[in-house]
């Protein structure tokens, strides 16, 4: 029998998917952010989600 092919399973997989309208301005916020940070604007969005869920458990 051949071994599997394809890409590995995750330890969490991310299988949520969510949909967000921005205006304009926002948008250039995102990119300065993520561009500032060399990541991506999801990249950005989990870490800013990070950062507030901490400030509220303190």
């Amino acid at each position: 029998m051949s071994p599997r092919t394809g890409r590995p399973k995750s330890d969490n997989p991310r299988g949520k998917q969510l949909g967000v309208r921005l205006d304009n301005k926002e948008l250039e916020k995102l990119d300065a952010v993520a561009e500032h940070f060399r990541e991506t604007r999801v990249a950005s969005i989990r870490r800013g989600i990070e950062k507030l869920y901490s400030e509220i458990k303190k």
